[in-house]
């Protein structure tokens, strides 16, 4: 907090409730820390691009409940284009992501097609947003 408020030229107290209004607002969503993914085994980003027969309201609520509850999945999203969903799934290997994936398509009906990308190398990450 007084890295902070130096930053913004504040005494730490002020500061401190300028950070707590913003938490109350829910600007500031969460607070993290940030782990390095090699360092903790988790060397393979696998971005799965999904299709679906069913596009009910019904069948969106219930696999997207199923999705938030697979740790393996660092981001979702409901897509505009080519493809209804994106996921940025985190593993330790391929092995790993072969048992994502068929866990994923045994668990999941109606899905039409399910392309997974891997990454080779990231080149940009970041959690700031540019304001």
């Amino acid at each position: 907090m007084q890295e902070l408020a130096a930053r913004v030229n504040l005494l730490s107290t002020p500061c401190w409730r300028r950070v707590q209004k913003l938490q109350d607002a829910g600007v500031i969503r969460k607070q993290v820390v940030l782990l390095d993914p090699a360092k903790v085994g988790l060397n393979v980003s696998v971005f799965v691009h999904i299709k679906t027969r069913n596009h009910s309201h019904v069948w969106y609520v219930n696999f997207a409940e199923k999705i938030a509850r697979y740790d393996e999945v660092a981001e979702f999203y409901r897509m505009s284009g080519e493809y209804d969903y994106l996921m940025r799934i985190v593993v330790a290997d391929i092995a790993a992501f072969d048992r994502f994936y068929k866990r994923l398509v045994e668990e999941t009906p109606d899905l039409s097609d399910v392309t997974s990308s891997f990454a080779m190398e990231q080149i940009k990450y970041t959690t700031a947003l540019p304001i």
